[in-house]
């Protein structure tokens, strides 16, 4: 069974998708994480965005081991990230990739922007993870001071803005919820009871086969 979990950064989408599947006993693959490891490539190679074949040529590096790399988690990173995911060569070079990971038995939970849509349409379960512009900055703030990175959340709310901006309007795989998504707000929600309402989805959707 395939789980895609989408949404915008801070939404939660990432806590959610690892308690699903721990849950449920499936694999799971926050895709994030594969932008993240070709910009690392792409930064050691000494090369920029701008040259969108120095980008493929660093998604094509990218496989399984360097996903634990701590760098990947850097505000730097993942600004570079959301650039270099704009790019249509880098997205279709990291595409097999993830398809290969989803049909890991007994299923998997993939989290990321275009999963649903994308990725993976074929997925029995679909989950739109959202949240207020606001309250998503407001948790990014938190998380950055809780690992000792200085963070004002005005800086943080424009850095998310533009990050929306790239995300919702690249021409390749744009972030939208996919026509048969469950969209969840969490916006006043705890990790928990979201945690609940998502897994009751999944069960649904699992008991339909």
């Amino acid at each position: 069974m395939i789980v895609a979990i989408d949404g915008p950064a801070a939404s939660g989408k990432g806590t959610l998708a690892r308690r699903l599947a721990a849950h449920f006993g499936y694999a799971f693959l926050d895709t994030g994480l594969l932008y993240r490891a070709t910009a690392l490539h792409l930064l050691e190679a000494g090369g920029t965005p701008a040259d969108a074949a120095a980008a493929e040529r660093a998604a094509q590096r990218v496989g399984g081991a360097e996903l634990l790399d701590p760098r990947l988690r850097s505000e730097e990173i993942g600004r570079l990230a959301s650039a270099v995911a704009v790019i249509p060569a880098v997205r279709t070079a990291l595409l097999e990739f993830q398809r290969r990971f989803a049909a890991t038995p007994p299923g998997a939970v993939l989290d990321g922007r275009d999963i649903g849509t994308v990725v993976c349409p074929e997925a029995e379960a679909k989950i739109y993870i959202t949240a207020s512009l606001e309250e998503r900055a407001r948790r990014r703030a938190k998380e950055l001071r809780d690992r000792g990175v200085e963070a004002i959340y005005e800086r943080v709310l424009q850095d998310m803005q533009e990050r929306d901006r790239r995300d919702s309007e690249r021409r390749t795989a744009p972030l939208r919820p996919a026509d048969d998504a469950f969209v969840l707000d969490t916006t006043a929600l705890d990790a928990e009871a979201a945690f609940v309402i998502a897994r009751d989805y999944v069960v649904k959707r699992r008991d339909a086969r």
